[in-house]
């Protein structure tokens, strides 16, 4: 399980899903919508768009964090933002 802190943005966006998915979860599963999406889907629809063995949904973090480090962000904000820090690390 992943506990992440959000930005203001993004729990806007999720205000405005929640009512469309009808359901506890943002994102539901195609499948049963009580549950939550498959944790493989992103890779999957990476596949179906031609990116196998090219890219998997978690290389997104390193492409972002590549790209961010690059425009010169703070490391630690860009680290925070992609979970890479450990839940009760001492920063």
């Amino acid at each position: 399980m992943h506990i992440l802190k959000l930005f203001e943005q993004v729990l806007v966006v999720l205000e405005v899903i929640k009512p469309i998915s009808n359901t506890d979860t943002p994102f539901p599963s195609h499948c049963d919508p009580l549950e939550p999406m498959n944790r493989q889907t992103a890779n999957m629809a990476l596949k179906r768009m031609g990116f196998k063995d090219i890219l998997v949904a978690n290389g997104m973090n390193f492409i972002a964090s590549t790209f961010l480090n690059e425009k010169g962000l703070q490391p630690d904000v860009i680290e925070a933002a992609l979970v890479h820090i450990e839940p009760f690390s001492v920063s």
